[in-house]
């Protein structure tokens, strides 16, 4: 990946952290130019946003209020650190899970 990849595909990487509407503009956005900055955090927030969505519906459903926001709390820290990382223009992993995400969406960019 080289420098001229991550300043182009910088605003897209932005704006696939937003919500699931922000991957899906993204990846349709980025499939003509199949930036690799872009994809390679398009795999990133998809896999947070998924891991969010299955993992919440499971802490809620505790109905305890420290597991909730030890849930959300975990999950806003991911969240900002892909952010930070896409906002840097550095293709870093996020923590603990984000080497699955680049296997588990390999296919994604391609």
């Amino acid at each position: 990946m080289t420098q001229q990849d991550i300043d182009e595909g910088k605003g897209l990487a932005i704006v696939s952290y937003l919500a699931i509407i922000g991957i899906i503009i993204a990846y349709f956005m980025n499939s003509d130019k199949k930036n690799l900055f872009t994809n390679f955090h398009i795999r990133q927030s998809l896999g947070l946003w998924l891991m969010f969505h299955l993992l919440g519906f499971v802490a809620t459903s505790f109905d305890s209020w420290g597991v909730s926001s030890g849930f959300y709390i975990f999950f806003s820290v991911l969240f900002i650190y892909g952010l930070i990382g896409a906002i840097s223009g550095k293709p870093q992993t996020v923590p603990l899970l984000g080497d699955l995400f680049q296997k588990w969406f390999a296919n994604i960019g391609r």
